[in-house]
């Protein structure tokens, strides 16, 4: 659970990092923090001669917490690489699943929880349950499908999330809010 707090007019949030790692990363508010969220980068990754930012932290969660929607295909031999980190087990396109940034993720303790997820386009709303991380702190390997670790705001989601919000999956990324169900 991450904590908040005031300090010297500063508003800090305790995020806890995931359960790789001991301790935690305090994360400040910032508006020029990239990706839209709250917390500063921990380091870069290098990429297939990119850099990415990696983060251990998200955007403070609140009833309408502001997001970007990805497509994830949690089955196996999907994009999503290995089983979902909540159960180990593969997931159908056709389950309302999502995958949360590192941040979000929480070090696991929103596994099977579920998130309610509203589309800003078409303001259409879906409830699917967290099975998985989108880590925000490593990437372009196998265990990752080669690809390169998520932002720290973003929620991935199985197509079938995508259908039921009436989302054009191809566009890749989409503005969303989502929140604790």
């Amino acid at each position: 659970m991450d904590s908040v707090f005031q300090i010297k007019s500063r508003v800090v949030t305790i995020c806890h990092r995931d359960r790789w790692e001991v301790g935690t990363h305090i994360c400040t508010n910032s508006p020029l923090s990239p990706s839209g969220g709250s917390c500063q980068p921990s380091g870069t990754l290098n990429c297939k001669g990119k850099s990415y930012p990696k983060y251990h932290c998200s955007p403070p969660v609140t009833s309408s917490t502001s997001a970007t929607l990805t497509e994830n295909d949690f089955s196996e031999g999907g994009d999503g690489g290995g089983p979902s980190e909540c159960d180990d087990k593969y997931h159908s396109n056709s389950e309302h699943v999502v995958a949360l940034s590192t941040g979000w993720y929480a070090g696991g303790s929103r596994c099977g929880q579920m998130v309610k997820i509203t589309s800003t386009k078409t303001g259409r709303s879906v409830t699917a349950k967290v099975v998985d991380e989108c880590d925000s702190m490593n990437g372009c390997d196998s265990e990752h499908a080669d690809q390169p670790p998520c932002r720290n705001n973003i929620v991935d989601a199985s197509s079938s999330v995508w259908d039921t919000l009436g989302l054009d999956i191809d566009v890749g990324e989409e503005s969303i809010t989502w929140s604790m169900a």
